[in-house]
């Protein structure tokens, strides 16, 4: 039995993929993540937003006074980094755990697995090519494409006319159930259009900036419906407005 608990490996789960952890607790780390599918999952999700921020972030070199400042040929003693180590390490890993709170609690409780479950897929569909399952931008062709594959009909609609161009659907996975994912494009910007049932009574619209991307999200006639793009927010919202249920 592993001695970790989930907390605690979810916590350790960026310094692991990091390599930062000690070798006993980096064994301990991935014994819990063999045994534990929640996670394992969430450690995927992370590895994979890690690599999306590594392929698609701007970089930046450096200015050549702080190269020169960092490679200096007398760089500072082993005493000296160990006791920098000692007394600060803590403080910035206190200062990243409620930097974490802060922005958990800042999103409903009820919404924030959902809406970081949306984020994961949108990274993960731009990263392969699994954007849609079915490549269209004809409604009647994407809208009968979930027939039998989904209990429910997702409202499928184009809005090229305005800007926002229907670029197909597949199927994706949020909250333990099939969920209907529409694509839409603006410039050169893709939107994931989330659609999901729900038995909750309407919620009005959200905005939120998640890891990065903004996401909207709301509830109506029965039906969840999340917004995850690059898009600048004050677009995503304006496009939100298009959707009906």
């Amino acid at each position: 039995m592993n001695e970790l608990d989930c907390t605690v490996c979810q916590t350790l789960i960026h310094g692991y993929l990091d390599k930062e952890l000690d070798s006993a607790t980096a064994a301990n780390v991935s014994g819990h993540l063999a045994e534990c599918v929640a996670c394992a999952r969430l450690h995927d999700q992370t590895k994979l937003l890690m690599a999306g921020v590594k392929q698609r972030a701007p970089y930046y070199a450096a200015p050549a006074s702080l190269t020169s400042r960092v490679f200096a040929p007398e760089p500072p003693s082993v005493g000296v980094v160990e006791r920098w180590r000692k007394w600060f390490a803590p403080v910035f890993s206190a200062t990243a755990l409620a930097l974490a709170m802060v922005l958990y609690v800042a999103t409903p409780g009820s919404e924030q697995p959902l809406m970081d479950e949306a984020v994961s897929s949108h990274v993960r569909s731009l990263m392969g090519e699994h954007l849609n399952d079915v490549v269209s931008s004809d409604r009647h062709t994407v809208k009968p494409w979930f027939t039998g594959k989904l209990d429910f009909s997702p409202p499928v609609f184009d809005y090229t006319a305005q800007g926002f161009p229907l670029l197909g659907g597949r199927l994706d996975y949020l909250q333990h159930q099939t969920t209907a994912a529409l694509s839409y494009g603006r410039a050169k910007h893709i939107i994931n259009v989330f659609i999901l049932p729900t038995p909750e009574t309407d919620k009005p619209r959200q905005s939120l900036t998640i890891r990065g991307f903004n996401v909207v999200s709301w509830q109506e006639n029965h039906m969840r419906l999340v917004l995850v793009s690059d898009l600048e927010k004050s677009e995503l919202e304006a496009f939100s407005q298009l959707l009906k249920p």
